[in-house]
């Protein structure tokens, strides 16, 4: 508990500090790996146990598995231990959000949060603990907080400073090199009725290689290859995207082109960006919402609020399996409650805010980001009255044959309109494939137009 509380008093003093103080020092990094985990999470559990120790997490598949397969659960005998209803919620209140809170008052007889207990399962491959070392050493933020020099495959501030920096390792956090996948989304209405759209996407991680060197980064400039093509339905199959995102987003900025199938062109999209609707997403996005936040910070002050305890969606292998039709998950108002698993575990807290005049139909965000894999877990949304607009939620699982712990389903819920929209849903189609082993020369736009051609 001393300890505890010495690193407790350290973490305080950090969150003053100045955008400009990035680098950590020889004796601070030395944590990582002790005290702390490879990157940056307190070791130790909680005082009252609800929180284990983190020791190691997966460190192999579970038994049975083959590559291509849906995750076997690697819990399937876990009991719920108990159930948050609306009716007993303020026993819970300091474990809530105001999100989760407000989802339980407009849904007060069907929405609810089964919890188990918590499982510490998020890992990564030993190269990716290694450069999150490197990274705390020499890691620092450029271009007035638009971008990051200085790291490679891994998070760049495993002990951060202030609040962008934390934002900064959720963009970069480890999620594979190569992946290819089959993911579908739908936003049903207030019956529960919905269209399902169906999407193939390619991701090159081009920070994230095992091989990237500091150089390669700085003269690329280039964090990811992201294209994603519509498949079905019919009226929209064709509909192609390509995203090339960079480090340095002042330097250069996010570039982007879509290809329509009515005018079989490829156009440069610099919309793709900040609070443009998300692609066919019913307008219950923005862009920047895809994995719960991406892109450039720019137009937000991120203050680091702190560090809590909370339930958030873990270990959703039950609602991530091939058992489970698409019709079982999507319910009127809310995901089916009865196949997510909510644990506990320690967050960080952001608070993103609109910088003056600056746009964007989020005047304000906090973000509770999960300490053991740096993924945004949790996301309340503000308008610009200041009253509670959307909640996200990743329902996250360790991808084991990787590692990396990763979501699974994301969902936004428009608190105005009492719809929301559930992203990736995989159950009825194809697992990632995290050795897809792509090329650049899949993503440019004569690629994007072959991709998209029907």
């Amino acid at each position: 508990m001393k300890k505890l509380t010495i690193l407790s008093a350290a973490v305080i003093m950090a969150f003053s500090a100045p955008a400009a103080m990035a680098k950590v020092s020889e004796a601070e990094a030395a944590k990582l790996g002790n005290e702390l985990t490879p990157v940056g999470a307190v070791k130790a559990g909680n005082a009252d146990g609800s929180i284990p120790a983190w020791d190691n997490g997966i460190t192999s598949p579970v038994a049975g598995y083959e590559k291509g397969m849906h995750h076997p659960d690697p819990f399937p005998s876990d009991k719920i231990l108990f159930t948050i209803t609306n009716a007993n919620k303020a026993q819970y209140a300091e474990f809530l959000t105001p999100g989760q809170n407000k989802l339980f008052e407009l849904y007060p007889d069907t929405y609810k949060m089964n919890v188990y207990e918590t499982r510490r399962t998020a890992s990564l491959p030993q190269y990716v603990y290694d450069a999150t070392k490197a990274n705390a050493l020499n890691a620092e933020l450029v271009a007035n907080g638009n971008g990051v020099s200085g790291a490679s495959i891994s998070v760049p501030f495993p002990i951060p400073n202030n609040g962008l920096e934390v934002i900064w390792n959720h963009i970069l956090r480890y999620r594979g090199v190569d992946i290819k996948t089959a993911r579908s989304q739908a936003a049903p209405t207030a019956s529960g009725s919905y269209t399902l759209i169906e999407t193939a996407e390619e991701i090159r991680f081009s920070y994230s290689r095992p091989e990237v060197t500091l150089d390669q980064l700085k003269e690329s400039n280039t964090l990811f290859f992201f294209k994603q093509v519509v498949r079905q339905p019919a009226r929209l199959a064709g509909t192609a995207l390509l995203v090339k995102e960079t480090m340095d987003q002042e330097a250069l900025p996010r570039q982007a082109w879509t290809y329509n199938t009515g005018q079989r062109r490829v156009r440069k999209a610099p919309n793709v960006a900040f609070d443009t609707p998300g692609t066919v997403s019913d307008g219950l996005r923005t862009t920047d919402d895809f994995d719960m936040f991406n892109g450039s910070p720019v137009r937000y002050n991120w203050e680091l609020v702190g560090k809590k305890e909370l339930y958030i969606p873990y270990n959703d292998y039950k609602l991530h399996s091939d058992a489970l039709e698409y019709d079982q998950i999507l319910t009127p108002g809310h995901i089916n409650p009865e196949f997510a698993r909510w644990e506990k575990h320690r967050v960080w807290e952001v608070k993103a805010t609109l910088k003056d005049g600056m746009r964007h139909i989020y005047k304000t965000r906090v973000f509770y980001i999960d300490e053991d894999s740096w993924q945004v877990s949790l996301t309340d949304m503000y308008d610009n009255r200041d009253e509670l607009y959307r909640v996200g939620t990743a329902h996250s699982i360790n991808y084991y044959e990787v590692p990396t712990h990763w979501s699974t389903l994301e969902i936004f819920h428009d608190l105005q309109s009492r719809r929301y929209l559930a992203m990736g849903l995989d159950n009825e189609g194809r697992m990632y494939d995290f050795d897809a082993n792509l090329s650049e020369a899949n993503f440019t736009p004569d690629a994007l137009r072959r991709a998209g051609i029907r």
